[in-house]
């Protein structure tokens, strides 16, 4: 399993996956353009003490990214998707790709990949998003859920 973030531009949001994929073991990866630097002291409080635990990849663009990704193993997250993330069937090495805070993910990703796009349902017509941090530890327990992880650790 791996957690993508495409051109976060909100450092604690992108602190606070950090701290998840290194509570979960999943590897990190930055895509594009980020919205601050890497030292920025609100990412790193967000982090905590944590930044040692989790795997972190750098990646130059989001084409180049996925080039050599097959296209069974990507999860896309937008509120534009139109199936629901529970009905989602999460693999252990998915791809959960989520856009940036601000512009969600870019236009092209619809058109390539119209399947392969999934929503977090909201229910009140004038909440227009979740919080991206929030938004990753939700697909991320369900993920965990569906391949069995959760269960591993119970024992």
């Amino acid at each position: 399993m791996h957690v993508v973030l495409v051109e976060p531009q909100i450092p604690p949001n992108t602190g606070n996956v950090a701290r998840l994929c290194a509570a979960t073991q999943i590897p990190l990866h930055l895509v594009g353009r980020l919205g601050f630097r890497i030292t920025d002291r609100h990412l790193k409080r967000a982090g905590l003490d944590y930044w040692d635990c989790v795997q972190i990849h750098r990646h130059k663009s989001i084409r180049q990214f996925l080039g050599g990704i097959p296209p069974s193993c990507l999860f896309f997250f937008s509120k534009k998707g139109q199936e629901s993330y529970v009905n989602a069937a999460f693999q252990e090495n998915d791809f959960l790709v989520f856009g940036s805070e601000t512009k969600g993910l870019p236009a092209w990703i619809f058109e390539r990949y119209p399947q392969r796009i999934w929503r977090i349902p909201i229910f009140h017509p004038e909440v227009r998003s979740l919080n991206l941090a929030s938004a990753v530890s939700i697909v991320v327990y369900e993920a965990l859920r569906q391949i069995g992880k959760l269960q591993e650790q119970e024992k």
